[in-house]
């Protein structure tokens, strides 16, 4: 598919591949939470429906990108995909799932609040939701692609003004994922010294968004071609669960209506 920015991190792109088996990580996390009715909110390219559709009863994903929901319709017959903008999810029921699946999305999204409201909507009592998304602490620089990233405190005090339980983890890495961490920090630090004006903090998300993608690409090509053992090698199994939010790479939080 032609869909590709450095937001969407390919499987076939060797560059891509620690922020892949990062965002894969997540859906073999929530293997043990899958069950019943599952909903998944921002499918992507359909990264976790291997994992997932055999563990529910049924499987319904939305994505704003048609492309991606025209060719995954054809490739999982089984799994009913919707386009749309969201929020709302004005074409799903109440309390009709028992587990959302929702990654990496809400930091995309201008009202998170209506966001988690509509999770908890079609949420079943007792249903559960999975959410991923960036830990603004072990962000590397200004991502235009974003609205807004969270701190775990945030994120806990904001799901928790909504749902009845939350329970705050995070995506870590071990040593490999991390020495990958450290040198993509080194390299990011090198762009952004001749940022003397802190324009990626003042600049409209709209203009910096080119840029970005143009220099994000070259540094992973670059980290590629310096590493390419370490690149290729980092797996989905590198990334850990952890009870220590704060540090973590990615936060995993899960809401319980």
């Amino acid at each position: 598919m032609s869909v590709y920015t450095t937001e969407i991190a390919s499987d076939k792109i060797v560059s891509d591949n620690p922020i892949h088996q990062r965002l894969l990580r997540a859906y073999y996390l929530a293997q043990d939470f899958v069950k019943g009715d599952l909903l998944e909110i921002g499918c992507g390219e359909g990264r976790g429906v291997d994992l997932l559709s055999p563990l529910c009863d049924s499987y319904v994903a939305i994505d704003k990108i048609q492309e991606v929901i025209d060719t995954l319709s054809a490739q999982y017959p089984q799994v009913t995909f919707l386009q749309g903008n969201i929020p709302p999810m004005s074409d799903l029921k109440d309390e009709q799932y028992d587990v959302v699946v929702s990654f990496q999305v809400i930091e995309h999204i201008k009202d998170d609040r209506a966001y988690l409201e509509e999770i908890k909507r079609v949420l079943r009592p007792g249903g559960k939701a999975i959410i991923t998304t960036p830990n603004i602490k072990k962000t590397l620089t200004r991502n235009p692609w974003h609205i807004r990233e969270y701190t775990a405190k945030e994120l806990s005090t904001l799901t928790g003004s909504i749902f009845n339980k939350v329970t705050m983890k995070g995506v870590a890495g071990n040593e490999k994922v991390m020495a990958y961490y450290d040198m993509n920090k080194k390299a990011v630090e090198k762009i952004t010294r001749f940022d003397i004006f802190n324009l990626q903090y003042r600049l409209p998300a709209s203009v910096l968004r080119l840029p970005y993608d143009i220099l994000n690409r070259l540094n992973r090509n670059k980290l590629q071609t310096g590493d390419q053992s370490l690149v290729a090698s980092i797996r989905q199994d590198h990334y850990l669960l952890s009870d220590d939010a704060e540090q973590s790479l990615d936060l995993f939080c899960i809401v319980e209506k």
